[in-house]
């Protein structure tokens, strides 16, 4: 079943009545509405105020011609996308070449068929109406995109908005409880040296020093989290040994070690260049907090072997200890903050180490994840991108 030719708006634009007569009457049984003009500047301005789908115009016609009438509508912008058909006794192949450059889309010598005239006109009304519909097509994806562009636009602000207020509330709260906070320590520490010297007195005295460690410690590590998300770039990144950030993150960890009973051995492979992309003081701090959670998952007794691997591009740090194993559910988030609350260690809750160095180490464009062993147990490795 053929579809029915779409109407369209037709001027015709001759100045033989004759040829208005024919051509108007066989488009309007064809169902078109016309127009019909002999003179060209009469259908250049009926064009501009009311454009038509299609013009059909004549080339030799008194006052003004056809190409200078097209050359003229193609200047104007309202009327600058109607196709014109030129029809023309004028055959020569240089007549239909200066049609064509006049912005003309086609080319009909008289005398003419209706049947070609018909396929012609409903050929090129079905392109002009596609393009039509391409040009709104195309208007209406650049309003949404603009549209979407502001949205997004909008929304970064209010996050940017939201991120200053977060690090600057966050600072605010680190500043307003250290003044309170340091005084409030010294008055325990006063009244803790007055305790005596004996098993009830000491566990008192380290009960104060796990507390005064774990809220000093979350406050650093809430303020530097919150420094990274919201201006990473104030942290440079240079060539740093891996070894000494292992050496010393290990030195930094002894006496917590020490107190879980828990030994941490290393197992470093020779590397001629040990340099990696980093921050000395930060990758100390991630290598210490990945080594803390590692020691807290170990059982007393046990050890922790730290081993040093090399490949071509990056050199790898390995954590493993025998111990409690991570729930399946909680790898996936392990390294959010605070998204583990249960305590899944002998060792206490992770509190924000994970996040703490897993934000760290993406300022370095390295890797951290966390498996169970195949024994008991957890592995951390660390993936950093060697220094050129």
């Amino acid at each position: 079943m053929t579809s029915k030719p779409a109407a369209g708006d037709i001027m015709i634009v001759d100045d033989n009545p004759a040829n208005l007569k024919l051509l108007g009457d066989m488009l309007e049984i064809q169902g078109h509405e016309v127009r019909a003009f002999p003179l060209a500047r009469l259908a250049l301005a009926a064009s501009v105020a009311h454009p038509p789908d299609l013009i059909l115009m004549d080339v030799n016609m008194p006052e003004m011609n056809g190409y200078e009438a097209c050359q003229l509508l193609k200047s104007v912008e309202g009327s600058a996308e109607i196709p014109v058909i030129f029809l023309s006794a004028l055959n020569e192949t240089s007549d239909k070449v200066r049609a064509f450059q006049c912005g003309a889309v086609d080319y009909i010598t008289k005398p003419f068929q209706i049947e070609e005239v018909h396929s012609r006109v409903q050929t090129h009304l079905q392109l002009h109406n596609l393009q039509r519909a391409l040009r709104r097509h195309n208007e209406e994806l650049e309003a949404a995109v603009a549209a979407r562009t502001q949205e997004l636009r909008e929304a970064n602000a209010r996050l940017t908005i939201l991120d200053r207020s977060k690090s600057d509330f966050l600072t605010l709260i680190s500043h307003e409880f250290r003044t309170p906070l340091n005084g409030l320590l010294g008055v325990s520490e006063i009244i803790l040296e007055s305790l005596p010297p004996d098993a009830s007195g000491e566990e008192l005295r380290q009960m104060y020093e796990r507390c005064r460690t774990r809220i000093l410690t979350i406050l650093e590590d809430a303020f530097l989290i919150t420094q990274i998300d919201v201006a990473p770039e104030r942290f440079k990144v240079a060539p740093v040994s891996l070894h000494s950030a292992i050496e010393n993150a290990i030195n930094a960890t002894s006496e917590f070690a020490a107190s879980r009973q828990v030994t941490v051995m290393t197992k470093l492979e020779a590397v001629l260049n040990d340099s990696v992309l980093g921050n000395e003081k930060l990758l100390q701090k991630a290598l210490q907090s990945l080594l803390e959670t590692a020691i807290k998952f170990a059982e007393k007794g046990t050890t922790v072997l730290i081993q040093r691997e090399a490949t071509t591009e990056s050199l790898r740090v390995r954590m493993e200890g025998s111990g409690r194993r991570i729930p399946q559910f909680s790898i996936e988030r392990f390294f959010d903050i605070l998204a583990i609350g249960d305590t899944l260690t002998p060792g206490g809750d992770l509190g924000l180490s994970p996040a703490v160095a897993q934000r760290i180490l993406s300022l370095f464009d390295a890797f951290v994840g966390v498996a169970d062993c195949d024994g008991a147990g957890i592995r951390l490795t660390v993936s950093l991108k060697r220094a050129s």
